[in-house]
């Protein structure tokens, strides 16, 4: 097995001129190998290095989905289109994150969402969801993965934490540490979707290839609800500093992305992100969202919250959006939604 592990090294590692792009196939076969343990830790920081060195393609990148696919958690499905928000594993460490204020806020207005991730991680080593979960006093780490099926199910909320339910994905975070780069697998979980029905994947990115890498990759594994966001560190958070740049899936048959360009201010935001301080003061500003309160953060959440209202199908504008973003905090919905969930772990 070695030997065809070399192979792979031989082929995305011979230089710029000489270095050929894998098949779907043996992207597949090259990460199942990295996975197990059947290729040796040499060949695994050889191949690691080279491959971010050549940059993936698509469908490479649709390899090692397909790979993530056969050996990784799958959430079962319920009766609608899930919402899978693909935040980069290494967090965050200069803008406050609103992920998870958004994914309340979906739930409670009616559209399930998952979430995935692990503890604070190379390269980065940023604030991770997980640590933010558990700020708000929901702790995932725990649970075997049919008691969060059984959460996800009965809250519209589900989050894979990766140390618990894919441990075979741990295996790999010592050599990016080593390395010092994010391989292209931390790419490819960005469109990552640990659930087995019909999703609409949202990843954020931050290089303009990444994007039609992403549309690739899906359109090989036959995914046709996508959204693509240049968002605060690579996440699906909207800037507020700067247009928010989003390529969208076509309504059409067209396989070209649908572009779209929002200007806060036009919607009447001030143009500025909340900085990232202490968690805690993170968590202080996310219960004062909750909580209706108008603090900083709170236009974050709303400029967030009308996007991803509209993009979802609950509303039939961007505005609108805001009106139902609004009337969900100040009701008191989405704090209700988190309180529900925290019922769950008791």
């Amino acid at each position: 097995m070695t030997n065809i592990f070399r192979g792979f090294i031989q082929k995305v590692g011979s230089g710029s001129h000489t270095s050929e792009n894998l098949t779907r196939a043996e992207a597949a076969t090259a990460t199942k190998m990295m996975l197990i343990g059947e290729a040796t830790p040499v060949q695994i920081g050889a191949f690691l290095i080279a491959h971010r060195i050549k940059r993936p393609t698509g469908e490479e990148l649709a390899g090692m989905l397909d790979a993530y696919y056969q050996l990784g958690p799958k959430l079962q499905p319920i009766a609608e289109t899930v919402i899978v928000l693909g935040i980069p594993y290494d967090g965050r460490t200069r803008t406050a994150p609103i992920n998870i204020i958004t994914a309340l806020l979906l739930a409670a207005a009616g559209k399930p969402v998952i979430m995935h991730g692990g503890n604070r991680l190379p390269t980065k080593y940023g604030l991770p969801l997980i640590d933010i979960w558990q700020g708000l006093g929901v702790d995932w780490t725990d649970l075997p993965l049919e008691q969060t099926q059984q959460i996800f199910e009965k809250t519209g909320i589900g989050f894979v934490y990766t140390p618990k339910h894919f441990p075979l994905n741990q295996t790999l975070w010592e050599y990016r540490d080593q390395l010092g780069k994010r391989p292209p697998l931390a790419t490819m979980e960005l469109i990552w979707s640990p659930y087995a029905g019909d999703a609409h994947i949202i990843a954020g990115f931050v290089h303009p290839p990444t994007e039609a890498m992403f549309q690739i990759a899906l359109g090989l594994r036959g995914v046709t609800k996508f959204t693509f966001v240049k968002g605060l560190e690579g996440s699906c958070d909207l800037p507020r500093d700067r247009t928010a740049i989003i390529g969208l899936s076509s309504q059409t048959t067209s396989p070209e992305l649908e572009r779209l360009q929002l200007v806060p201010r036009e919607y009447g935001f001030t143009t500025k992100n909340v900085p990232l301080g202490t968690t805690e003061e993170l968590i202080n500003d996310m219960q004062a969202v909750l909580a209706g309160k108008p603090v900083e953060l709170m236009q974050t959440a709303l400029w967030n919250g009308s996007f991803y209202l509209w993009r979802s199908g609950i509303c039939p504008d961007i505005r609108a959006g805001m009106d139902k973003a609004s009337k969900l905090f100040s009701s008191g919905a989405v704090a209700a939604k988190l309180q529900e969930l925290k019922i769950e772990f008791r």
